[in-house]
């Protein structure tokens, strides 16, 4: 693993803290004079505040992950009325940015982590990926060299450091499914908070599982030449038969054979889209989640299921 992982946070560029508990005496030089040297980031706060207690801890992961680019101090507005008044707050949180000595820039209310990384990245420019991201792009890069292993301790310790992290949620469970334990990849994207459930990631991998359960069920851990050959048969012998169709859609699948799976199921769906409580559709949605929505295939094949959904 390369140094760059290191998950000590760095000091700031003046070799003060990064994050620090100010107040109305101190607010001169911990922010207006220190903001001389790297821009600070204000969180006025206080204990009672709800919205205040979801917005500080994600305002202090992007601070740490920027590395030493940006600083944070934190006033409790209880305890710092006049300095509050001063800056005119009338609501909180609100966050100020001071560069150069100056305010810069803020905003009132809580706001998701990738909102707030754009704010810091307009005061202090690109911030790269965060050390849990790196881990998460290691752990690919493991994954892909076919180190299966090595690939989920990456991921596994990119998790204990940031327990919520889409990548290392989805990057562990894949590895997982690409193992064969479908137990612990269900159990892994279990982990995945109702804010990222419809992540592309989080649905790619728990679609890639909802296959896997699929072929279980049936016995199999994939399709020969010869179950495909007396499927399609089937379907010729049998054309109006969409249980047939349906499972030469899955046997496609299990045989890799993406494309035919894609326009079986259109084919279904072009005869009778309602079959059995539109199962066509919600396999091809299946699929369309574990290939992802740049995969031309998936995109290919929305056109044509909108096409017939609309026409």
């Amino acid at each position: 693993m390369t140094d760059e992982m290191n998950m000590t946070p760095a000091p700031s560029p003046s070799g003060g803290p990064l994050i620090k508990d100010s107040s109305t005496a101190e607010f001169m030089a911990d922010v207006v004079d220190a903001s001389n040297e790297v821009p600070v980031i204000v969180d006025m706060w206080a204990p009672w505040c709800q919205p205040c207690k979801t917005l500080s801890p994600i305002i202090e992961k992007v601070v740490t992950d920027a590395r030493g680019a940006v600083r944070l101090v934190k006033i409790n507005v209880d305890d710092n009325q006049e300095l509050a008044q001063q800056l005119r707050v009338q609501s909180i949180p609100a966050v100020y940015a001071f560069k150069g000595g100056q305010p810069v820039d803020g905003f009132v209310g809580a706001l998701p982590e990738s909102q707030i990384k754009d704010f810091v990245e307009k005061i202090v420019g690109d911030l790269g990926p965060s050390p849990v991201d790196e881990m998460v792009q290691e752990a690919q890069i493991v994954r892909e060299k076919g180190d299966l292993g090595a690939a989920i301790g990456i991921y596994a310790m990119a998790l204990k450091s940031e327990p919520g992290n889409v990548g290392a949620i989805a990057g562990l469970a894949d590895c997982y499914i690409e193992g064969g334990d479908l137990d612990l990849a269900a159990q892994t994207l279990a982990l995945v908070s109702r804010e990222h459930a419809t992540d592309p990631l989080i649905l790619a991998a728990q679609a890639e599982l909802t296959l896997r359960l699929q072929s279980a069920e049936t016995g199999g851990d994939g399709a020969d030449s010869a179950e495909v050959s007396e499927l399609e048969a089937a379907v010729q012998a049998n054309p109006k038969d969409q249980q047939i169709r349906f499972d030469l859609a899955s046997a496609y699948v299990a045989d890799g054979r993406r494309e035919d799976a894609v326009e079986a199921l259109l084919d279904m769906i072009e005869m009778d889209r309602t079959w059995d409580d539109d199962a066509a559709r919600k396999q091809l949605v299946t699929l369309f989640d574990a290939f992802g929505p740049t995969d031309e295939l998936t995109q290919s094949g929305r056109r044509r299921l909108s096409s017939l959904l609309f026409s």
